[in-house]
């Protein structure tokens, strides 16, 4: 009897399937999560929005900011217009995204050290165009966004 209560202790407290602090802190934000959204907790995004039925942690600082649906895609447009991207001149194509990221990496940088700058290109409506820049520091992330 000992022995078994022992082994349900552990289970507990290590986090094994009874519960415990330990297993809520193993599964935060993954897919076991019932309750915080694990696609928000990833990329401050979830494909549905204010009718998820898990939650939404906005953090109160971080180094990362996101802006929504920055970036419009050319294809993206003329596929959605049934146009042919195909036809479309990819070199042109090339050079207006390459216009667009310096242009946002410079204004960025002007407040501080970036480690990286991310634009998704993704379909999904809740991601397609969203840009992540990551500062090396959170203050320079909150600069940042007071400057926007």
């Amino acid at each position: 009897l000992g022995d078994r209560n022992s082994r349900n202790w552990r289970e507990r407290e290590l986090g094994g399937s009874s519960g415990g602090a330990a297993h809520l802190a193993r599964i935060h934000g993954t897919e076991e999560d019932r309750v915080n959204c694990p696609f928000y907790f990833k990329i401050g995004a979830c494909r549905h929005g204010e009718r998820c039925s898990r939650q939404h942690h906005r953090p109160p600082f971080s180094q990362t900011l996101l802006i929504k649906h920055m970036w419009t895609n050319p294809e993206t447009q003329v596929a959605a217009a049934g146009g042919d991207i195909a036809a479309m001149d990819q070199k042109k194509l090339q050079e207006d995204f390459d216009d667009f990221y310096e242009e946002i990496y410079d204004e960025m940088a002007k407040h501080g050290k970036l480690e990286e700058l991310n634009v998704c290109e993704n379909l999904g409506d809740h991601i397609l165009g969203n840009v992540y820049v990551k500062f090396e520091d959170e203050e320079d992330a909150a600069e940042a966004l007071q400057g926007m």
